[in-house]
Order: structure tokens, then C-alpha cells, then sequence
């Protein structure tokens, strides 16, 4: 019976954008039929659900945006907007970012940037447009080469490509030879060493950068029937002996710049690889202000702070996944078997009235029950726990022709989301892959557990739409791989880029010049410039004043030993230099633990990074040789 309604419903594919690139899609492993029944039997208790509580209901209504309205809020969103409006000529810091982007993520940039000037013509706005041509202008005079004297391949478009646009065309064509960023040489033979495993995962090189090498090269083609079987590949990320850097730990200034390059470069992914990416917004409906189903994630998060400070979880979430725990997660069909429908209203409502009181008995609640409460916790949320703006972008994963791209942008994706939303989704993630751990007992398997809970984070209430409603058939498979692919890889998905991270030095080093050129400028006093010059040699060379050459200086102020000069070696890890200083007793007792405390990269090129313990020192140091060096415990 299902599978004929899967088939009846096929056809809505060929009204549905992309649903020919859905078709060859790789990410459609022959999922067995019994693992499918699990995901039509969710969906059959989540319309059962909703069908109970219709009247408690407000339907979030997707706004559909005006022309030049998603470029508008794109270009914000990427932290340029001040290349057009009132402030447009006070673009000094986006030309700055602007000169460490990529060529395909330049070409993503100046895209939105020609479709909203055309718009805006077309409305006879009155803001200042800049030219595409200003805005990628080179800063110094090279005669309309890129490093190498040769026109990047990179940044070809396809033919019908917005270039029917007037002046799009020639546009594209001069910016090709005017592209340019910090590092081309270098990015051309990261390129071509890319390794060759299939499994290896390079975060050096933009991932556009290296869907567009593929698309230009024979191998690229190679990949189009990829994914025919159910095994997801052993993907790995090589080992950076500089040091992996994971979400959370950069400090805010620097994960501001990461949150604009991951847009603009997820952006560029997608157009390269011909999927659309169109970021959606809510309509504003009214929410509940208080209690613990329906409301707003972050509102929630606010009223527990004040009972636990600091939490970045929901009470609520943890708790139930600690009640499905507390029993034994050896359960038989733990998450696919519901819990009693009336039962489970019950609870819910009285959860509401106690749980923050601290009077609600949880001795009355079975594991199947709490299962069902997870799981609409996650479907009553205002808005979807992969938000509103994103939700679309990662069910268009699936269209992605290879894995290891579906990968990149999740990856992209995860960066994207708020704080709170992304915190929540880790621990969920990690939920999820200790119930799979006993799949041998619960006979819950990757894909059986992938099944069960796609439809709850991807088939979201709030778009109540009739057009959602006949694409649920159409997305099954894929939305379930991707929920697949987030399960099994999350360790890799909370990895910031290296690619990212250098760009992110590149535009710290040229503020800092940028800087250092306008105080230049300014008619300053004698005084004031001999102090500045005086303080500036200082800060250039920290470490020559109290250490000679190839010595660091660590600062540990939570520490018994609170400064401690170190030779780089080759070998030298940043584990070994907080091993050492947790090694040296004194009279204070030692109240830091290993787990505890990490080494952080502070200054030069960087705001602040806590660094893994597998990070070689003496690489690092050349990398931001102006860093300061500081072990304390991690920021919560």
C-alpha cells in the first residue's frame, strides 16, 4: 500500500523545482521497504497528533519575498550590506573581506549584487548601487591578470545562466579576468594535491573551489551514479597539524566573520553545483511567552537560565532524553513504537503545570511516552529546530550529486544556524547515535532511527502548505538520508574549515594594516605617533623581549605554575605544554584537570582559538608567530 502511494505520488516530482536533480540524485540509497514503513507509520502518528490538537494550531505561513528582497536580505545576511543603501560608502571594511573571498564565492557575491541592481533600477530606488565592476576592482594595478597572469576557469557560468540580463553578460566576462584573493598560487597547488582517498574530507581548499576543479575535470562526471549502495562511506578528516578548530572555539568577533564566509560560501556550493539556494522567512505569528511545548527555543532558554545559569539546552530536552535513558536504551523499537496517544496529551499538559515547580512524578512516565515527547517537543517548536531559513537548504542536501558534497554543505549548514539551535541539535545528534550503539538489543539501526526521525525535524507544521504536503513522498528517502548523514558523520559537521579559519586570519591581518594606514593618514602629534610606533614594535615582537628565538612564553593564570617559557620543537603539541604545566605541584592545591584547561592562540591574526591537543606548536606559531599564548579553562 505505501509503496503505491510513494509511486501515485511520484509525479508531483516534475512540478517540484529540482525534482529532476532529486531523480539523479545519489543520495537515494535503495532503502529497504520496511525501513520506509517506519517513516510513513511517524508521519501516519504525527498527523494523528496534529489532527488532535488542530485548534491549538497557528500555521506558520512562509513569506514569499518581493523582487531583489532575498538579494537585499542575503547580502545582510553575509555582513555587505553596506555595499548598497545609505551607508554604501562607508564600504572600507567589506573591501576587505571582499579581497580574501575566492573566485566562487566572489562569483556567488556578485551575482545577488547584479540582480539586486537590476531590481532596484527597475524600481527607480534612489540607493547607490555600486557597479559590479567598482566593487571587485582591484586595489592595486594588475592589469586585469590574476596571480599567474591567467583568466580563472573557476568562475565560468553556464550559458543560460542570468545571462540574458543586459550588461550581465559583459559583466561576468570582465569580472572573470578582474577576480582575484590573497593566496591564488598557493590555492592552484592545494588544488591540485588534493587527496585522492575518496574518503578524505580537504578543509583547505574551499569546497566550491573544488566542486567547480571537479566540474571542469573528466572526474567529475565520474560521479553521477555514485551512492548505489546502503554503506555510507568511512569519511575522515586528515590530520592539520595546526590544529582542527571546532564550533565554539572561536571567539564571537571571529565566529561573526565564519557565520558570513559560510553563507557566502555554501551559496557559492550550491550555484556551482546548479541547486537554487533561497534562504525563506516567517511571517510573524504570535507565540507562546511561557511554559515548555510551543515555545520559542530561545525564549525557553532564557526563562531556564535564570533557574540553571548558563544551561544551553532546554531543561525539558534533557530531562526527557535522560528519562528514555534512565530506563535501559536496550528498549526493542526505542523511538519507532509511539507511546499512548491520550496518555501521552496527559502528560504533556501536566508537564506544563509542574515541571518547573518540581512537583511532576516522572516515575509515571514509560519510555515510550517520553520517546513521543521528544519528539513533539521538537515538532512544537514555533519554528522548525533547523530554522525557518535554512530548513529548505538542508532537504535540498539530498539533490547534491556526490556525498562527500552532501557533507560540505552540512557542514556549511550547521555553522549557519543560531546558537541555541545548534547546541540543541548536538545533543539531540548524540542521543540518537547512543541509541544506535545498542542496535543489536533495540534493533534500531542507523537507517531505522534516520526514518523515524526525519519526519519530525523536516516535515514542519508550520508549513502546513498544501506544496509541502505532496513533496512529503518525494522527500522521504532523501530528507531521511540526510538526517542519515547528520547521525553518522556529526563529529566531522561541527569542524569550522580550515579554509574558513585562514580566511578569517587574512581579514584580521588586513584590518590591522588598514588600521595602521589610516592612523598613518591622520595629522597626529609627534608624541602621540612616537607612542603609538613604541607601542606597535612591542606588540610586533611579544615574545623576542622575554624569550629568544623559538621560545614561547605561556601564560596560566587559573594555574599553580603561572608562566612558563617553552622550546618549539618539531614534536611539540599543544597537550604536551598543558601536561607539563599540570605536572609542576606546588604549595596550591591542584584543582584543574586535564579535561579542564586548554591551551588558546590569543592575538595577531586571530581573536581567540582554543586549540586540541594534537596541535603542533611550532607549525601554529608560524602560522600567527604574533600570538599570545594563554592556558585556561574552556568558556561555557
Amino acid at each position: 500500500r505505501r509503496s503505491g502511494q510513494y509511486t501515485m505520488n511520484h509525479d508531483h516530482s516534475k512540478k517540484i523545482p529540482d525534482g529532476a536533480s532529486f531523480d539523479r540524485s545519489g543520495s537515494q540509497d535503495s532503502l529497504d521497504e520496511l525501513s520506509m514503513d517506519d517513516y510513513w507509520k511517524e508521519l501516519e502518528n504525527i498527523h494523528e497528533t496534529r489532527g488532535n490538537n488542530h485548534e491549538e494550531r497557528v500555521a506558520l505561513v512562509v513569506k514569499e519575498p518581493d523582487e531583489g528582497e532575498l538579494e537585499e536580505e542575503w547580502l545582510k545576511e553575509a555582513g555587505l550590506s553596506n555595499l548598497f543603501g545609505e551607508s554604501s560608502g562607508d564600504s572600507l571594511e567589506s573591501m576587505v573581506f571582499l579581497s580574501t573571498l575566492t573566485r566562487t564565492q566572489k562569483a556567488a557575491v556578485e551575482k545577488r549584487v547584479e540582480t539586486l541592481t537590476q531590481t532596484m533600477r527597475k524600481k527607480n530606488k534612489q540607493h547607490q548601487i555600486p557597479d559590479v565592476r567598482d566593487i571587485f576592482r582591484l586595489q592595486n594595478d594588475s592589469k586585469g591578470k590574476v596571480c599567474g597572469g591567467s583568466e580563472p576557469s573557476t568562475v565560468r557560468r553556464s550559458e543560460n545562466e542570468n545571462e540574458t540580463h543586459d550588461g550581465t553578460k559583459g559583466n561576468v566576462k570582465l569580472l572573470s579576468s578582474l577576480f582575484y584573493f590573497l593566496g591564488t598560487d598557493e590555492q592552484k597547488s592545494l588544488l591540485e594535491d588534493m587527496p585522492s582517498s575518496d574518503t578524505d574530507i580537504n578543509l583547505e581548499i574551499s569546497f566550491a573551489e573544488q566542486a567547480a576543479n571537479l566540474k571542469d575535470s573528466s572526474v567529475g562526471k565520474m560521479y553521477k551514479g555514485e551512492g548505489g549502495d546502503t554503506l555510507l562511506p568511512n569519511f575522515r578528516l586528515p590530520k592539520d597539524k595546526t590544529g582542527t578548530t571546532k564550533i565554539g572555539d572561536l571567539a564571537p568577533q571571529d565566529m561573526k566573520k565564519v557565520y558570513s564566509l559560510a553563507l557566502i560560501e555554501l551559496t557559492a556550493l550550491y550555484d556551482i553545483l546548479g541547486t537554487e539556494f533561497k534562504q525563506q522567512k516567517a511571517v510573524k505569528i504570535k507565540t507562546k511567552d511561557s511554559g515548555l511545548f510551543g515555545v520559542p527555543l530561545a525564549l525557553l532558554l532564557e526563562q531556564d537560565q535564570k533557574k540553571v545559569p548558563g544551561t544551553k539546552i532546554p531543561l525539558i530536552f534533557q530531562k526527557l532524553i535522560a528519562q528514555i535513558e534512565e530506563t535501559t536504551l536496550e528498549t526493542e523499537g526505542l523511538l519507532r513504537i509511539p507511546g499512548v496517544a491520550t496518555r501521552v496529551k496527559g502528560l504533556c499538559q501536566e508537564l506544563e503545570a509542574k515541571f518547573y515547580e518540581g512537583t511532576f512524578n516522572w516515575e509515571n512516565v514509560k519510555q515510550h511516552d517520553a520517546a513521543s515527547l521528544l519528539k513533539l517537543f521538537i515538532r512544537e517548536l514555533p519554528q522548525p529546530l533547523l530554522t525557518v531559513e535554512y530548513l529548505k537548504a538542508f532537504q535540498d542536501v539530498q539533490n547534491l550529486p556526490m556525498r562527500k558534497q552532501q557533507l560540505q554543505a552540512l557542514n556549511l549548514l550547521i555553522i549557519l544556524l543560531p546558537e541555541a539551535n545548534r547546541d540543541t541539535l548536538k545533543v539531540l545528534l548524540e542521543f540518537l547515535q547512543r541509541v544506535i550503539d545498542h542496535r543489536d538489543k533495540n534493533k534500531m539501526t542507523l537507517k531505522n532511527v534516520a526514518m523515524v526521525m526525519a519526519p519530525n525535524l523536516f516535515t514542519f507544521h508550520g508549513f502546513g502548505s498544501k506544496s509541502i504536503e505532496q513533496r512529503e513522498f518525494v522527500m522521504a528517502a532523501g530528507t531521511a538520508n540526510v538526517m542519515r548523514f547528520m547521525i553518522q558523520y556529526q563529529k566531522l559537521l561541527w569542524t569550522i574549515p580550515k579554509f574558513i579559519v585562514n580566511q578569517v586570519r587574512k581579514q584580521n591581518t588586513e584590518s590591522q594594516k588598514k588600521e595602521k594606514k589610516d592612523k598613518a593618514m591622520k595629522k597626529l602629534l609627534k608624541k602621540m605617533a612616537y607612542d603609538r610606533e613604541k607601542h606597535e614594535k612591542q606588540e610586533k615582537t611579544p615574545n623576542d623581549t622575554d624569550a629568544p628565538q623559538g621560545v614561547i612564553r605561556v601564560q596560566a593564570p587559573h594555574l599553580s605554575k603561572v608562566s612558563m617559557a617553552i622550546q618549539l620543537t618539531e614534536e611539540l603539541k599543544a597537550g604536551d605544554i598543558v601536561a607539563r604545566f599540570l605536572s609542576q605541584k606546588s604549595g596550591n592545591a591542584q584543582t584543574l584537570k586535564k579535561e579542564e584547561v586548554f591551551l588558546y592562540e590569543i592575538g595577531g591574526n586571530i581573536g581567540e582559538r582554543c586549540l586540541d591537543d594534537d596541535t603542533y606548536m611550532k607549525d601554529l606559531y608560524q602560522l600567527n608567530p604574533n600570538a599570545e599564548w594563554v592556558i585556561k579553562p574552556k568558556q561555557s
